[in-house]
């Protein structure tokens, strides 16, 4: 048997066709979805990329871990722990990686026999490379049993699809750059804004119009979907689908403007970690199978490990979806706890119908100490119910500090220690501030975007010659 284990960086389960969106984002990865089963209800315990893929890799939460934060210069992995790859690759499997994970931490290239770095001249990353990269190593490897991990961005910002891609999306009537519309007005203002113009918004033009971003977004996933569709059209002239488990899961997702985040992968709501998780298998798992209940990334070590026949090791937070998939349970898990610790520091916890988000550090947002919601009747997240139920806040928050009592086993908190030296993606628009003279304290009380274009402009002008602008 093979494995081909594939992460779509920031797709939303929200915005695929098969988790009830409306508009035609995902057909390809919908039909997977129907040959195969669907977990509706999966969620990635930590965010961003970092963490959410070490705790794939290690069927361990960031507070067991140690990993909780993204871009963090303080993170390490013990080579003692555990890693997927490294289990498979020595019970016999050649293991392979097209990926750019190792760009960020060492530790995400263990255990492969094959790494494969998509990275190329520039930072964007294209899925057409990592279906080239992958088809020629499955031509050349594919007869063996192997384990096969594809990482694609192409829904991660910048959202720079090709122009085809877009008609679907947005009206071509519409001007998206009309000076009128002031919808992209919050995103402009907003404290992040620093890093999202170096990072997106200038490689995307004057944008007014906040639906166009979105429509960007969709036109993303769209184009990733055929993507998916090409990879899977190799598998099948390759003679591999029927003996191979395609694993397709989101890291994170992606937030529209919800909760003032605009564009980006923050924030301990649905709309970032309630994740897609959609597992095929023709030749041993039914199709058309959807999981209701709780799961969440973690749970996908111990899956493959039965799968391969491999012994699970018991110190795993995750817990097998087979039951699930074979329709004797409806989940893994009566509660999921969730993390985040770069651009805020929060944590929380669900059981499916409410929700607790505790922060710690709201980073360059404005968030109550504690959020509440009913995820049935609001699943928006928009009616903080924490000081109507008080007391369902109370329990789930002794629940949530049982979780990380129990978990850090007098260990110093990761959090705790980072917040010590400061959020990573804090100093990073520090960083970029301090390039022009401005510091945070000047940006978060007077969050006007023009003083520090001005300051953009400025520093370009005594960048370039005289007479040689443009």
């Amino acid at each position: 048997m093979n494995f081909i284990f594939i992460s779509l960086d920031t797709m939303r389960a929200s915005r695929l066709g098969s988790y009830g969106y409306n508009k035609p984002t995902s057909p390809y990865i919908d039909k997977i979805a129907s040959q195969g089963v669907l977990f509706e209800k999966a969620y990635a315990a930590d965010i961003p990329t970092e963490v959410a893929h070490t705790g794939i890799f290690t069927g361990k939460i960031g507070l067991t871990t140690g990993v909780v934060s993204h871009g963090s210069e303080l993170t390490s992995l013990s080579k003692s722990v555990k890693w997927l790859p490294s289990l498979l690759k020595n019970a016999g499997y050649n293991t392979a990686a097209v990926d750019n994970l190792y760009n960020l931490k060492e530790w995400f290239a263990r255990g492969y026999r094959h790494y494969i770095n998509s990275s190329g001249s520039t930072r964007w990353i294209d899925g057409r490379t990592v279906n080239e990269l992958a088809s020629n190593w499955l031509e050349a490897n594919g007869r063996d049993p192997f384990f096969l991990f594809l990482h694609y961005w192409d829904p991660h910002t910048p959202y720079m699809p090709r122009e085809e891609y877009l008609g679907e999306f947005y009206d071509r009537s519409k001007n998206p750059f009309d000076p009128s519309n002031t919808s992209m007005d919050a995103a402009y203002n907003s404290a992040a804004y620093p890093f999202f113009k170096y990072h997106h918004y200038d490689l995307l033009g004057s944008v007014t119009d906040a639906d166009y971003m979105n429509a960007l977004y969709d036109a993303e996933v769209r184009y990733l979907d055929d993507r998916i569709r090409e990879l899977d059209e190799e598998l099948e002239r390759l003679g591999l689908v029927e003996d191979t488990m395609l694993v397709l899961f989101g890291d994170h997702g992606e937030s529209l403007t919800e909760h003032d985040i605009y564009w980006d992968h923050c924030g301990l709501y649905d709309t970032t970690v309630n994740v897609p998780l959609i597992i095929r298998w023709p030749s041993r798992i039914d199709g058309g199978h959807r999981v209701p209940g709780l799961v969440q990334q973690v749970d996908l070590m111990p899956t493959l490990l039965e799968a391969a026949e491999i012994p699970v090791p018991d110190d795993l937070d995750g817990k097998s979806l087979w039951p699930s998939m074979l329709g004797l349970a409806e989940g893994t898990h009566e509660h999921v706890f969730l993390s985040e610790c770069a651009w805020q520091a929060a944590r929380g916890v669900t059981d499916g119908r409410y929700k607790l988000i505790v922060t710690y550090d709201s980073g360059p947002f404005k968030r109550p100490p504690r959020e509440l919601y009913d995820l049935l009747t609001d699943p928006a997240e928009t009616n903080n119910l924490a000081e109507q139920m008080p007391e369902l806040a109370d329990e789930l928050q002794r629940l949530m500090d049982e979780k990380v009592r129990e978990k850090l086993a007098g260990r110093e908190d990761p959090m705790q220690k980072q917040l010590e030296i400061g959020l990573p993606f804090r100093r990073r628009i520090e960083a970029i501030l301090g390039e022009f003279g401005l510091s945070w304290d000047d940006w978060w009380n007077d969050p006007v975007r023009a003083k520090f274009d001005e300051a953009v402009e400025q520093t370009r002008k005594k960048r370039i010659p005289e007479g040689q602008a443009q």
